[in-house]
């Protein structure tokens, strides 16, 4: 399969940034026989990241999540709901276009 161009790049996160996670976890999953480099992974204080590694393609995608806290009915109680904030989309070093 070809390398994405920088304008495809941006078409793809485009594309991802009006999803929820879920769905483009899943979209991307179904797009190439890519690797999961890291899943929900805290590298900043309150955001969690998923990185995506699709080889075929020529790009890194990472989905950043920022965890939102709600009180539940019964005490002492939280739930955690995690809402996406931000879509990366990097090329790879192989990938010149």
């Amino acid at each position: 399969m070809a390398y994405l161009t920088e304008e495809k790049r941006a078409e793809l996160k485009a594309e991802l940034e009006k999803l929820s996670f879920r769905q483009a976890h899943g979209r991307l999953k179904r797009m190439d026989k890519g690797r999961l480099a890291f899943y929900r992974n805290a590298q900043y204080a309150g955001k969690w990241m998923t990185r995506w590694v699709l080889e075929g393609m020529g790009v890194v995608v990472t989905l950043v999540e920022a965890n939102v806290w709600s009180e539940k009915e019964k005490a002492n109680r939280i739930k955690n709901d995690y809402n996406l904030i931000d879509v990366i989309v990097e090329p790879t070093p192989d990938n010149r276009l």
